[in-house]
């Protein structure tokens, strides 16, 4: 299913930040790169990886192929940097986002205490 723009823009964003995690050098696509692609789009759904002195073509190869064997979804391609995201399965994922509890909640909550009219 292909990203809509929104929701490419947003992956955008989100990728900004981050460091690539597997660098693509002179030996290409190996079995082993993409094995590490795999594991680190399981672990993190949103990964860069940067690809060494590679020409335009070959890099929009690398990205299609990329995305083709292991079912993920083209985010940019920058210079020498792609970005990658491929939703993770639900079960290792523990549940959607709406599903899981928030951060605000897990701890026992805070109750507001009054003072007034205490003499």
């Amino acid at each position: 299913m292909p990203l809509s723009p929104a929701q490419r823009k947003t992956l955008k964003a989100r990728a900004h930040a981050l460091h690539p995690v597997v660098l693509i050098g002179g030996n290409g696509l190996s079995p082993g790169v993409l094995e590490e692609i795999d594991v680190s789009l399981r672990a993190h759904e949103l990964i860069k990886v940067q690809v060494a002195g590679e020409d335009r073509d070959t890099r929009t190869l690398m990205m299609d192929e990329i995305c083709e064997r292991l079912g993920a979804e083209p985010v940019q391609a920058i210079g020498r940097m792609l970005v990658v995201y491929r939703r993770r399965p639900e079960e290792a994922a523990g549940g959607t986002p709406a599903t899981r509890p928030s951060q605000a909640r897990r701890g026992r909550r805070q109750t507001k205490r009054s003072f007034q009219g205490s003499e």
